[in-house]
């Protein structure tokens, strides 16, 4: 089966990602796998009050996880799986895609701000070309409307 990876962090954009994920996975009998990186610079501490704070994010990602798989269950009767890694997003990400080669295509939302459209599209669309799966940007400010439409 293939599924559609999309991250999970705290942006704006990543809803309409998840919206358009889950949303494709449904009309093509696809999946949904949701990432969330853990970037390695929270666990700079004492081993006790870093591993602390490793498991309080983990918490953090599965009830966040929680709210957008229970939507995709509910609404578009996607199961979405959810894999947490720890590193630097845009290699995490990268190896996941070449770990599941079950993963057809990468879903990334769009930042809205003037800074441009986020550091997750800004890196990994330079490397587009080297890929081995096509990127989906989905904009920040497209309506769940317009969303259904192209979905």
């Amino acid at each position: 089966m293939r599924k559609f990876l999309v991250v999970l962090d705290d942006s704006r954009e990543c809803l309409n990602a998840m919206r358009f994920a889950a949303m494709r996975a449904a009309h093509t009998g696809g999946g949904v796998q949701i990432l969330s990186v853990i970037p390695p610079d929270e666990f700079q501490h004492w081993i006790g009050v870093g591993n602390i704070m490793r498991e309080e994010a983990r918490e953090r990602i599965h009830a966040h996880f929680e709210v957008f798989a229970k939507w995709m269950r509910d609404k578009q009767g996607v199961d979405p799986e959810l894999v947490i890694r720890e590193g630097e997003a845009v290699p995490e990400i990268l190896a996941q895609i070449r770990e599941d080669e079950d993963i057809g295509v990468l879903v990334l939302g769009a930042g809205l701000d003037k800074a441009g459209p986020g550091p997750l599209v800004t890196q990994l669309s330079r490397s587009s070309g080297t890929l081995p799966v096509p990127i989906t940007i989905v904009p920040g400010e497209l309506s769940k409307e317009r969303l259904e439409a192209v979905t």
